[in-house]
């Protein structure tokens, strides 16, 4: 505390206005003080390495190395991926993992190595340890992929959790990815990262730490792909350095990875194999991806709800209106009492389950936005339900903890209670007696607003953490991932016959078992656009497939042209959610002579027809693991100019979107893996690997579609059709369809599909038990005179 922030509590009450400025500056000091008096301090340390090799001790899939000071357990699963826990640290507990840890390969064998050290071979992978500690990931047949140099603790003299550094090397042509949604990203260049749920900065640049963060990495090498995840939710922060090759003398630098973390156990997994095998991986470990209800894929509307109900009607009517798609109406913080969560501010919605009805014959849902900050005092109905119940997050001395949410003073529902996710979930049967169809979570990294410091709880606050115990220190980066939990198992509970639709802001490892991630406000402007896209890629790889970015932003009014681009983008993203000018019901965008809402009609009306190819993506994303949104590198991690491409992406197998990300671009480089592709603009063929120039007038981006792919979307009257891109001659193709089956809980049963030349024409048979036989579905041929 110094004067500077006297000067920021100043322009609090300035910025926030007297009351609510006066509440920050209050929430701040008693931040302070709570830190000061129930954190330890750290005083002297105590620097440590694990020392020379002692023993090796086989065990089930490996076993454990002791050192002079450590000791290191390896483990193997049959599935191949790798355990690695210092100090006793076991897989478990843990809030990634969707259940117990895997069954260990029986024919992994901890081993003495040549040098010293010892190793543990297995079909998929080899693990070398050496002497001093450090860890080699290699491939079968022996490629370097990873090395995990020997780590430090500093432990406090006088007791505490140690703060640790370990350093990794990989190959110097390697590119990183991940590290949940990144703005700068995809790929992560050279740089420091935070791992720190951080909520959305009034007028910040959104390149700071985003609202989800994860310790999840992908690495893409000539080596090959592999996934390391370090199961540690404390704060912490990544530095990354690139790798050279072939620097002065001829050696290349290899790139590094160098992990800090605040506290927690040091333990990781690694996955090695191809991006898909990985991904698969992954998803095995921290859970399948939920599968929201297909209207979750359609048109998302925010900027609604301050006006009250005729403001909705409004301007849903105005999208009637102008012809544009919209299926979902989010209400945002106008809507509920404010100080209240789960309730309704009855001025504005005096008849709200009558407005949903109306609304839900028109195809258009209400998604309810729920924060985690609970209006403090007595009065409220959650608030004294939760009081009763002594849910709420107390500190080091067993007060409960008051911070400042949207309306005042706040305290918070410790979610890391199974007892409290319980309750908290139950509280959900309110909005859906109202009507309310689907959640949205708002400042659950989580957030308190505070005039200086860290706009979150005392560190010091203490939190259940599922029976362990602890302090937001731990708790902090798995709040949210408890609050979805919270909702939906609640959900689960309370409407059993269909499938949760909740979107978290904020998240950790794992989120994908309950729902999606909208980003927080990206930065404004063009940086803002290609940042949608970097969140949106890097959370797919860190196992997330249903996210997205609203649309134009959350500030200003973009510009018609930028509009229309990040429209475009947002249309082929998995989460689509657009803004609204309230009086006018069209969209959030400045006026000029360019007919925006035409422009908007036609990116949505794509959306529309295809959202059956979503539907599927999400389904084949609760199998495989496969993030719908894909980096052009995914079937060949070897080609290097695809690791570099980061304004491309794959929707799936069969599409490629290159979107305009910035401004007066009407023709622009597209980058083409191998194999036949079609513009679905012009039908033109394309041969890959190539670099092709492709038209990109205002009124659309390059959308190009690859040979033999079938692509099931919304046909000219509703129903499913299957659009089919003719395979190249002498070539064949296919894809597979899970046709959506309404919003319960029935799985689809997978369509596959071949496609072929036969003569002159193109052959489409479904496969079956029985055989091939013909689609089910009307079929629309495309590319056949290019083919």
């Amino acid at each position: 505390m110094d004067g500077r922030d006297l000067v920021r509590s100043v322009r609090a009450v300035g910025s926030m206005g007297p009351a609510q400025g006066l509440r920050a500056v209050r929430a701040a000091w008693r931040r302070h003080r709570a830190d000061a008096t129930g954190l330890p301090r750290r005083g002297p340390e105590r620097a440590r390495a694990p020392g020379a090799v002692r023993e090796g001790v086989p065990g089930p899939g490996g076993g454990v190395v002791r050192f002079a000071r450590s000791e290191l357990r390896v483990l193997v699963t049959g599935s191949g991926a790798v355990f690695l826990g210092w100090d006793g640290a076991g897989p478990e507990p843990s809030y990634a993992l969707a259940g117990p840890c895997p069954e260990p390969d029986p024919r992994a064998v901890l081993e003495p190595d040549t040098d010293g050290g010892w190793r543990v071979v297995a079909e998929r992978v080899t693990v070398a340890v050496s002497r001093q500690g450090a860890v080699d990931v290699l491939t079968p047949g022996g490629v370097l992929l990873r090395r995990e140099m020997p780590p430090r603790w500093w432990e406090p003299a006088g007791g505490g959790p140690a703060r640790w550094m370990q350093r990794s090397e990989v190959a110097a042509d390697a590119r990183f990815f991940g590290l949940g949604g990144r703005a700068p990203g995809p790929r992560l260049r050279s740089g420091r990262y935070r791992l720190w749920n951080t909520g959305p900065r009034p007028g910040g640049t959104g390149d700071g730490p985003p609202p989800c963060t994860m310790p999840v990495q992908v690495v893409v090498a000539d080596a090959g792909t592999h996934l390391v995840f370090h199961d540690n939710p404390w704060d912490g922060t990544v530095t990354l350095l690139e790798g050279e090759e072939g620097r002065g003398s001829g050696h290349d630098r290899p790139g590094t990875s160098e992990l800090r973390m605040a506290g927690g156990p040091l333990r990781c997994w690694v996955m090695a194999g191809t991006p898909a095998r990985v991904l698969l991986a992954w998803a095995s470990l921290s859970g399948a991806p939920a599968v929201p209800p297909g209207w979750a894929f359609g048109h998302h509307l925010a900027g609604a709800g301050a006006g009250g109900a005729e403001e909705v009607r409004r301007i849903v009517a105005g999208h009637r209106e102008h012809g544009l798609p919209l299926d979902a109406v989010h209400l945002d913080s106008g809507r509920p009492g404010a100080r209240e969560v789960f309730t309704v501010g009855r001025d504005r919605f005096p008849a709200l389950p009558e407005l949903a009805d109306e609304l839900r014959q028109d195809g258009v849902r209400l998604v309810s936005a729920v924060r985690p900050a609970v209006g403090a005092g007595p009065g409220g109905s959650v608030h004294d339900r939760g009081a009763a119940g002594d849910v709420f997050v107390r500190d080091a001395a067993g007060t409960v903890v008051r911070g400042v949410g949207a309306a005042g003073e706040a305290v918070f529902p410790d979610l890391t209670d199974a007892r409290v996710r319980d309750w908290w979930g139950g509280l959900y049967a309110e909005p859906l007696a109202l009507g309310c169809a689907g959640f949205w979570h708002e400042g659950d990294e989580p957030t308190s607003l505070t005039a200086f410091g860290e706009a979150t709880l005392p560190r010091s606050a203490r939190h259940a953490l599922d029976g362990a115990g602890g302090d937001h220190r731990e708790a902090h980066n798995v709040y949210a991932l408890s609050m979805a939990r919270a909702a939906y198992e609640g959900l689960r509970r309370l409407v059993p016959d269909e499938r949760p639709c909740v979107v978290s802001r904020a998240g950790w490892a794992g989120q994908q078992r309950y729902g999606g991630v909208r980003s927080g406000p990206v930065a404004a402007g063009w940086p803002g656009l290609r940042a949608s896209l970097a969140v949106v890629l890097g959370l797919g790889l860190c196992g997330v497939p249903l996210a997205g970015a609203d649309v134009g932003g959350t500030g200003d009014a973009p510009s018609p042209e930028l509009y229309v681009r990040w429209l475009q983008l947002g249309a082929h993203l998995p989460l689509l959610r657009t803004h609204a000018v309230p009086r006018e019901g069209r969209p959030h965008t400045g006026g000029s002579g360019v007919d925006v809402v035409a422009l908007a009609r036609a990116a949505l009306l794509e959306r529309r027809r295809l959202q059956p190819y979503f539907m599927t993506l999400a389904h084949l994303a609760r199998r495989t693991g496969a993030p719908p949104v894909r980096p052009l590198w995914w079937a060949t991690p070897e080609d290097r100019a695809l690791r570099d491409c980061e304004d491309a992406f794959l929707l799936g197998d069969a599409l490629l979107v290159a979107p305009v990300t910035a401004p007066g671009t009407v023709r622009r480089t597209v980058p083409l893996p191998r194999g036949r592709w079609y513009d679905t603009a012009t039908e033109r063929a394309y041969e890959g690997p190539a670099r092709v120039a492709a038209d990109a007038p205002l009124e659309r981006i390059p959308v190009f579609a690859r040979a033999g792919a079938v692509l099931p979307v919304r046909g000219p009257r509703g129903g499913l059709e299957l659009e089919v891109w003719a395979p190249a001659r002498g070539r064949s193709g296919g894809g597979t369809v899970l046709p959506d089956t309404g919003d319960g809980w029935k799985e689809p049963e997978p369509e596959r599909y071949t496609t072929r030349w036969a003569g002159s024409r193109v052959v489409v048979e479904r496969e079956g038990d029985d055989g091939a036989g013909p689609p089910p579905h009307p079929v629309r041929l495309r590319g056949v005179e290019a083919g």
